[in-house]
């Protein structure tokens, strides 16, 4: 399967901060929506998540157009999107987190969801943490049970949002495991952040936006070489 947003545009009292955007997402394959504040980049991608409407431009799965559809209803196609803000509840336990995203799952029964429960928190290393309130994680492992809850829903897409944000080094590197880990699941991964490095090391194919453009698209060691990225994003020195 394939994400498509083809010819995506957005205006904002007369400013034009998406222009003409295009961007694929295939399965098992990440991909990065990278460039300096204020380039478009979130409002681009919340237009691919649901979250906003544009003013012009389609956005598919396969052949099927889901540009009117909203998060829910991208969520019922296999799109699962992550804000950067937590997603959990916190005042339930990190089993009571999942259980409350599998059990949305119709096509499980009760020992179904008791199996599926275990291989998520054996996959994301949770176990440990299956009776502990959410609101006691760390950054890292809150992310860990958002993304756990997200694949309850078996998704085929992932869209995360600032996903390196506010989480230590430590944690960052566990972080871009899972991400691998979801890329030898076979899921399409598309990652919106500002921590340009993380991102480019964990990416196949990054796009670089400035004023609403799409100025760069490629793979990350040709990008990092790109003069107009290096004057407008990454520096000189990087």
């Amino acid at each position: 399967m394939i994400l498509k947003a083809q010819h995506i545009s957005k205006k904002y009292s007369n400013r034009l901060v998406v222009d003409n955007l295009s961007i694929s997402i295939e399965e098992g394959q990440i991909v990065g929506l990278l460039g300096p504040n204020g380039a478009g980049k979130t409002t681009f991608f919340y237009i691919i998540a649901g979250i906003l409407n544009s003013d012009s431009g389609k956005v598919f799965i396969n052949e099927k157009e889901i540009t009117n559809q909203k998060v829910a209803q991208r969520a019922q196609r296999g799109i699962a999107y992550l804000p950067q803000e937590p997603s959990i509840f916190r005042r339930l336990t990190v089993k009571e987190n999942l259980m409350a995203a599998l059990e949305q799952r119709k096509d499980l029964q009760s020992p179904e969801r008791a199996k599926e429960l275990m291989h998520l928190t054996e996959e994301f290393y949770l176990k440990p943490f299956l009776d502990t309130k959410a609101l006691k994680l760390s950054g890292g492992e809150r992310r860990r049970v958002e993304i756990a809850r997200a694949l309850a829903s078996k998704p085929v897409f992932l869209l995360l949002d600032e996903p390196f944000a506010g989480i230590d080094p430590i944690a960052v590197s566990e972080l871009k495991k899972t991400l691998s880990r979801l890329k030898e699941r076979g899921i399409g991964v598309l990652i919106s952040d500002h921590n340009v490095r993380e991102a480019m090391n964990i990416c196949d194919k990054v796009l670089i936006m400035n004023q609403g453009k799409n100025i760069a698209e490629g793979l990350p060691k040709d990008i990092k070489e790109n003069d107009l990225v290096k004057e407008v994003y990454l520096g000189k020195d990087y």
